[in-house]
């Protein structure tokens, strides 16, 4: 920076410098004398040209001859004295609006001509101190927004339109409170009374410490931080509030005066959503705010949406379980004696379609039952636990429950699958009579029990028992044979779903009913018990869930 510097014509620059500032005090002076004006507009006029003359006084001392080689910052050197004239724009930009909705005609040509002066100093300093010697501010562009009375309504290609400024008179409603962040008073000011004329909420902080105990003591829906302050400076206020968790989420847009892209890229790598230059162009500003608030009232909905979701599925898990529960509750407990039962039920889902039970119908009838209902979840469960209270109860009207075929045609009747939202079981249902040693059963589209007997000197004789019968609830006049089974002593019934012996495998293979009872041919696998068999599953599919109902009913007749 300090070659450019050395061919600078010092008495030029303090010539060209002080041109636009003759025009600030000039026009600032024959307003304050001129017609009577509103208090607010006299204490902004005196800020105007309080900033001109500190101005006047910044040229004389940072473009004196000797002292201006000895600079070794320029940018520095430049927002030193871009910090008044910020102040002067945004004060004479404040004005013009006043002066638009109070009807004040004879003063916007004369702010408006100390709008454009401040605009032609920033363009003369940026091409004197910065070394691409582009304005990055021009004083055509400048008093575009509020000079010529016209609406601010911006289109900013960011999916929202920007409000209109309020008329006279009028009011808006709160559209976000905003936390602005500067340690120059005056800035702060500026910065606050637009944003408030524009319906924010503003608080304001003069330094980074301030600023962190103000957000975490209240809710701010955006903060604006200047990025040059004193102690903590906006960097590292930056970096605490994507610190800590309650202020992570909140959306920063920087302030400065310095055009440093590193600078920039730097915030955003940080977490700022976005960065403004000063002086700030009004409908930049209100574009930039009304983006950052728009998408986090975006990203606040979607994350009240989620916490909902969240709550909901909580609350269904929780449901789910108590459900289950219930389900679980309604399985009859193992019997000993003459009759000895053991069972395994696990679902697949916290709520499945498999239901089973067994009780005395009376002295000398002892029925046992497994069902399986088609699919699994909530409505598969509710049949399930439909058909077996209603098996429990032995409340089918006409039915002889002593009858294991004359069950079945009762249930076909009952549970109709248009009226159960077309949803169908498979059942195998017996009876025992101890006295006799007889089992008579029926089936319903299920696969056959298997009764294990120690009749032969060889080992043990597997007779699968079942009967042809469609599936339970399918067609209106369905029939439904029984047949009968000698039981001798020590004999073992397996009553069981498909789950048992359809298991995925990895890969795509799945289990079949040949294989199961192929499989129990080897003594080791006929000797597992109900919960050992559960286990040898889970260790086929290499996973402790599995993709259907587990259910096995073991009952040994003694």
């Amino acid at each position: 920076m300090a070659a450019p510097a050395g061919r600078l014509d010092l008495s030029r620059i303090r010539h060209e410098l002080r041109t636009p500032i003759n025009h600030i005090l000039g026009y600032s002076e024959m307003l304050l004398e001129g017609e009577q004006l509103p208090p607010v507009f006299v204490a902004d006029l005196r800020r105007i040209h309080i900033g001109g003359r500190q101005l006047q006084t910044l040229i004389g001392e940072y473009f004196d001859d000797e002292k201006f080689f000895q600079q070794r910052d320029l940018h520095r050197l430049y927002h030193e004295l871009r910090t008044p004239v910020n102040q002067i724009i945004g004060y004479s930009e404040l004005l013009q609006e006043l002066a638009e909705e109070q009807g004040l005609q004879a003063a916007i040509a004369d702010l408006q001509k100390i709008h454009e002066a401040a605009g032609n100093w920033l363009a003369l300093m940026e091409a004197y101190l910065i070394e691409s010697g582009s304005p990055s501010v021009e004083p055509a562009a400048a008093d575009t927004a509020g000079a010529q009375g016209q609406s601010l309504a911006l289109n900013t290609g960011l999916g929202f339109q920007v409000p209109e400024p309020r008329s006279a008179g009028g009011a808006f409603t709160d559209q976000g409170a905003i936390l602005v962040v500067d340690d120059d008073e005056t800035n702060r000011d500026m910065l606050a009374r637009r944003l408030r004329r524009y319906g924010y909420t503003v608080s304001a902080a003069s330094s980074g410490v301030q600023a962190l105990r103000l957000a975490r003591s209240q809710q701010f829906d955006l903060v604006l931080l200047d990025m040059i302050m004193p102690g903590l400076d906006g960097f590292q206020v930056l970096a605490k509030f994507k610190a800590e968790a309650a202020l992570r989420e909140i959306p920063v847009i920087m302030l400065s005066a310095l055009d440093e892209e590193n600078g920039i890229a730097r915030c955003i790598e940080m977490g700022a959503e976005d960065y403004l230059a000063k002086p700030f162009n009004p409908v930049f500003l209100r574009a930039r705010i009304g983006a950052c608030l728009e998408k986090k009232r975006l990203r606040d909905k979607e994350r009240a949406t989620h916490e909902a979701l969240q709550r909901t599925q909580k609350r269904l898990a929780e449901d789910l379980t108590k459900a289950a529960g219930y389900v679980r509750s309604l399985l009859p407990p193992p019997l000993t004696g003459p009759i000895e039962t053991e069972w395994c039920f696990q679902p697949s889902e916290q709520l499945g379609g498999d239901a089973f039970g067994y009780h005395w119908i009376d002295d000398d009838h002892f029925a046992i039952y497994l069902l399986d209902v088609c699919g699994h979840g909530v409505g598969a469960a509710l049949l399930s636990v439909s058909v077996l209270n209603t098996l429990r109860a032995q409340t089918l009207p006409g039915a002889d429950f002593r009858q294991p075929e004359n069950v079945l045609a009762a249930l076909n009747r009952a549970f109709r699958t248009e009226n159960q939202d077309f949803l169908y079981f498979t059942l195998w249902y017996g009876v025992y009579r101890p006295a006799t040693r007889q089992l008579s059963f029926a089936s319903g589209g299920h696969h056959p029990a298997l009764l294990i007997t120690s009749a032969r000197a060889q080992g043990p004789v597997i007779t699968p028992v079942g009967t042809n019968g469609p599936a339970v609830g399918c067609l209106e006049d369905a029939t439904f044979s029984a047949a009968v089974q000698s039981i001798t002593e020590d004999a073992r019934l397996l009553l069981f779903s498909d789950g048992i012996f359809e298991i995925f495998k990895p890969g795509e293979a799945v289990g079949t009913w040949d294989e199961f009872l192929k499989e129990l041919d080897r003594p080791e696998i006929l000797a597992l018990r109900p919960e050992e068999r559960l286990r040898r599953a889970q260790d086929i599919r290499g996973a402790t869930a599995l993709e259907d109902d587990f259910s096995l009913v073991e009952v040994r007749f003694h």
